[in-house]
């Protein structure tokens, strides 16, 4: 039996054209690193989001996973990330249709997305705090654009 509340992911479930941008890291800084995603259910009990990130070649450099569920118990959602690097995070999740929130505030530092959905663009931004989240940089903007 499908969960009623996970149904509200449906939203997110599609292919997508990604555009990083405005990141403090890159050089230079106007540059937008194109990708895409694929957001698909997993026997209509958890979402599976994949999306990659593509260098000057066109190959990919960046490759992320997440999977997103949901605690009854706690009425809350979960997401589990790990990319190319073998990095592991677990983020705190909120999705009301039109807002989509992931949130971490682990030890080694704080970290959240803060998007708005539309049915064809989700426009976000990751931000991250070293300091307990007192202050927040902005790391960079992920635009999602359906296909």
């Amino acid at each position: 039996m499908r969960n009623e509340v996970m149904a509200r992911l449906d939203a997110l479930v599609g292919s997508w054209s990604t555009t990083l941008s405005g990141a403090w890291f890159l050089e230079p800084a106007d540059l937008e690193v194109p990708g895409s995603a694929t957001v698909e259910w997993l026997d209509h009990t958890f979402v599976v989001c994949r999306w990659t990130m593509q260098g000057d070649s066109g190959v990919a450099t960046s490759e992320q996973l997440l999977v997103l569920g949901r605690s009854d118990a706690r009425d809350e959602f979960t997401a589990l990330y790990h990319d190319e690097r073998g990095v592991c995070r677990v983020f705190a999740m909120t999705f009301d249709g039109a807002q989509w929130i992931l949130t971490r505030e682990d030890p080694d530092m704080f970290q959240r997305f803060i998007a708005e959905v539309t049915p064809d663009r989700i426009t976000g931004r990751w931000e991250a705090s070293d300091d307990q989240g007192s202050t927040w940089r902005k790391d960079f903007d992920l635009t999602f654009v359906r296909n």
